[in-house]
Formats: structure tokens, C-alpha cells, sequence
């Protein structure tokens, strides 16, 4: 790419480079911030069209549905209400908030202070976790598609195979290497909760999904967004949907979390003791369309560091010859499948080769 200087003669910007030279320190955005930056690097440059609100002055205001499961396995007429609500939200939005989820606030306010912890260990001492092979069960890095996207994301991360194969007690790092066990415990029983209240939604057997091995794997990917000099420059995440069955999200108090409703940004402000619940692409798959994976981004922000902590049921790339497609029982003459079954590594290997470049994953896997 060739571009002015402000004496106006023709320089070449070669990203590749910048990209390697900032990789190769293994000390991701806080190593910028760490050293004082006031500008943010040209590589984290997102172009403008990326921060169009997309909404229209005078339209309706939308607010993120909240479920309350308080009563969802003792009453059943409780249970149906929230039955038909987590029915609506995965159809409309993609995206709810659940409060009264079983996990004890004391666990997720742990869980993000412990991940911060990591995230502000000595740079020494975190470079042993830094790498870019996907394989291992504990991968921390600055982007996983640093190398080839055209625009990087203002956020560090760390993420964690927690099943169905997690990793030794001494592989994990030692500011949360207790605290993930516990955490991802609480949410995996969460996980066989939401399953079947979306298995039930969907009109089938409260075990189907379970059954179909879509809570089997978790993973437990933590995002550190350190305070930007520059927000309006770049982004924390920029617009994906997500490479799994479903998410749960825990985020701390500062927000930034958005996602694209009826084209427009809607925010989801982070509300004490919940979590955040969206559908993923590979349940949009075996849906058939009926629930949808909604697109989000993060904005970034001059407040910070910003914490949160992404569950993923996914077996990701650990072997699993299970093929997936729509769910027979909910195809008909009338609706027939609409994409080919797929393994998950099959989607998730496209899905690391394709990057968060705003398109959907699942268009290759159409009929």
C-alpha cells in the first residue's frame, strides 16, 4: 500500500511487517499501552464504514430480551413461559441475558478479577503461553487472525479446552488455574439447562441437542481490552457471529458489547449477575434457520482495562467425526434443509482460515 506523509511524498506502508514486529514481542496491546502509546498503530485501523451505526433516527429503540429462569425445573407453567421466551429471542434476536442462572455471583466476579490478573502478569512471565498453534489447550495471543486479517482488533486473549479434554492443573496459568475448573463446571450445568429449554423450543425432546453432542465440548476464551487512546479508530471485535452451538458471556461493568438488530447496533449493557447467551452459527445450521447466529462487535473504548469471558460449546478442533445438518424433525416439504451436513471440524477449520472479515461462515455450507 503506498500513502502520503505529511510533507506529502509517497511512503510505503508494509503491515506485513508491522504485524511480525508487534507479534514477535508477545505483549499484545497492553505491551502498547504498557509503554505509553498515544496513538494507535496503523495496523489496528479499522475503515470508517466499520463504525456506521447502521440505525436511523426515529426508529424503534430495541432492548436485549432478560429471561428469568428463577423457577424454570420446579414449575411448569413457570417453565413454559421461559420456554416460549428463549423461543422468541433465538428466532428475533440470537442474543438474550439470563439472570437467576444458578451460577453464584461470587464465581463470576472471581472468574473476571482472576482472568484480569493474568492479563496484568509480567510480560515475561506470559510469553510462555503466547503462541499461534490452535492445537494446544491453552493458547494466548492478540488476535488469532492477526496475521492475515486486514485490520486488528484492540483486545488480548486467552483461551482454554476445557472439555471435553481439559488440561492439566499445571498447563493453565496460575492467576485462575482454580477458578476456570470451578467456573466452567457452573457453566456447563448451565449448558445442559439452556439446551434443553432449546431443545424443548424447538419442539423436540428436552435431550435431543444433548444427545446430538452439542454441549460434549467448552471452551473458555477470556478478552482483555485495555484503555485506547484512539477508540474511534478501531475496534475491540469487529462484527462475527460466533463458531459454535452456543455462547455464554460473562462481561464486566464497562460494556461495549453490540449486536445488529433489524440493521441496527443495539447495545447490551451489562447488568450485575447476569449472563449473556447468543446463539452460534452451528446451531443456526441444525435449526435450519430457525434460530439465528446474530452478528456483534465490541467497540472500543478510552475506559479500561474492559474484562469478559466467553464460553464456547464446541468441540473446536478436537476430533469428532459426528456429522451435523438441520435436524430431521424439523424439516418438512415445505421447508427442507437448507445446508449439507458438516463436521465441526470442517466449519471450524473454514472459520479460522476465513478471520472476523464481517461475512458469514455459513454460506459455504449452503445448498
Amino acid at each position: 500500500m503506498v500513502v502520503a506523509n505529511t510533507v506529502g511524498v509517497q511512503t510505503t506502508y508494509d503491515r506485513a511487517s508491522e504485524v511480525k514486529a508487534f507479534d514477535d514481542t508477545k505483549a499484545g496491546v497492553k505491551g502498547l499501552v504498557d509503554d505509553g502509546i498515544t496513538e494507535v498503530p496503523r495496523m489496528f485501523h479499522q475503515p470508517p464504514y466499520k463504525f456506521e451505526k447502521t440505525s436511523v433516527p426515529g426508529e424503534t429503540q430495541f432492548t436485549i430480551p432478560v429471561i428469568d429462569l428463577e423457577g424454570v425445573k420446579q414449575n411448569p407453567a413457570t417453565r413454559k413461559e421461559i420456554l416460549d421466551k428463549v423461543l422468541n429471542a433465538s428466532k428475533k434476536w440470537g442474543f438474550f441475558q439470563v439472570i437467576n442462572h444458578g451460577v453464584p455471583v461470587s464465581i463470576l466476579e472471581e472468574m473476571k478479577d482472576r482472568v484480569r490478573r493474568f492479563f496484568e502478569l509480567d510480560v515475561e512471565v506470559k510469553k510462555q503461553f503466547y503462541t499461534r498453534d490452535n492445537m494446544k489447550s491453552v493458547v494466548y495471543n492478540c488476535n488469532f487472525d492477526l496475521l492475515t486479517a486486514p485490520s486488528a482488533n484492540w483486545r488480548d486473549s486467552i483461551y482454554c479446552d476445557m472439555a471435553p479434554n481439559p488440561p492439566k492443573p499445571e498447563e493453565l496459568p496460575e492467576p485462575f488455574r482454580d477458578i476456570i475448573v470451578e467456573y466452567s463446571d457452573q457453566i456447563m450445568s448451565l449448558g445442559y439447562l439452556l439446551f434443553a429449554l432449546i431443545s424443548e423450543a424447538l419442539g423436540l425432546n428436552p435431550d435431543h441437542l444433548l444427545k446430538m453432542d452439542c454441549a460434549k465440548g467448552l471452551g473458555v476464551l477470556s478478552h482483555y481490552y485495555p484503555a485506547c487512546p484512539q477508540p474511534e479508530l478501531t475496534l475491540g471485535a469487529s462484527k462475527h457471529a460466533d463458531s459454535d452451538f452456543l455462547t455464554v458471556l460473562l462481561q464486566d461493568h464497562i460494556g461495549g458489547l453490540q449486536v445488529l438488530h433489524e440493521n441496527q447496533w443495539i447495545d447490551i449493557p451489562p447488568t450485575p449477575g447476569a449472563l449473556v447467551v447468543n446463539v452460534g452459527d452451528l446451531l443456526q445450521l441444525i435449526s435450519n434457520d430457525m434460530f439465528i447466529s446474530a452478528e456483534h462487535r465490541v467497540l472500543a473504548n478510552s475506559i479500561g482495562p474492559r474484562v469478559s469471558v466467553a464460553s464456547f460449546f464446541i468441540t473446536n478442533f478436537q476430533p469428532n467425526r459426528r456429522l451435523y445438518g438441520p435436524i430431521k424433525e424439523l424439516l418438512s416439504e415445505d421447508n427442507p434443509a437448507k445446508y449439507r451436513e458438516i463436521t465441526v471440524m470442517d466449519y471450524v477449520t473454514h472459520f479460522h482460515e476465513k478471520g472476523l472479515d464481517g461475512t458469514s461462515a455459513l454460506q459455504k455450507f449452503r445448498i
